[in-house]
Order: structure tokens, then C-alpha cells, then sequence
């Protein structure tokens, strides 16, 4: 696989949420791999999942609004953005 990201993410494993709905669901995920700009998402099914959410990672104290910029088989890559 080509990699086209513009700098490379550290892998980690560490359990996260993700928020949406007005903060009414959450869906728990874990990142594989987390920078300032982006990271990647296992999840157990992206079905229903809204392309703008809130992640947050408790053990980094982390909470960043993404926006969904790929999906594959129970992965997502999600890139940091403002609150819109």
C-alpha cells in the first residue's frame, strides 16, 4: 500500500470513544496509530457512523474533532479538525 501520509503516525494501541449525536452516542474503538493531524481507528463497524465526530482518548487526557477521511474493513482513518 502506498503510504501518502504527510508524516508518519507512531503506532499505539490504546482503547478510545468515539463521540457524535449531540454527545448522545458513543462508540468505543481503539487507535492503532495517533499524531497531532490524524490517526487510525479500529472500530467493530462503521455502519451509522457520521463522517465529522469527536475522539477521545482518556489515557492521553485527548479530545480532538475528526473527520472521517477513509474506510476499510473495521479500520477508519480520521483527520484532526476545527469544531464546525
Amino acid at each position: 500500500m502506498t503510504e501518502r501520509r504527510t508524516k508518519p503516525r507512531p503506532r499505539t494501541l490504546k482503547a478510545a470513544k468515539i463521540i457524535f449525536n449531540q454527545r448522545r452516542s458513543i462508540l468505543d474503538c481503539t487507535a492503532r496509530d495517533l499524531t497531532d493531524e490524524g490517526a487510525c481507528l479500529i472500530v467493530g463497524g462503521a455502519v451509522g457512523l457520521p463522517n465529522r465526530f469527536e475522539l477521545q482518548v482518556p489515557a492521553d487526557n485527548l479530545r480532538r474533532h475528526c473527520r472521517v477521511a477513509w474506510k476499510r474493513a473495521g479500520r477508519i482513518g480520521v483527520k484532526f479538525v476545527e469544531k464546525s
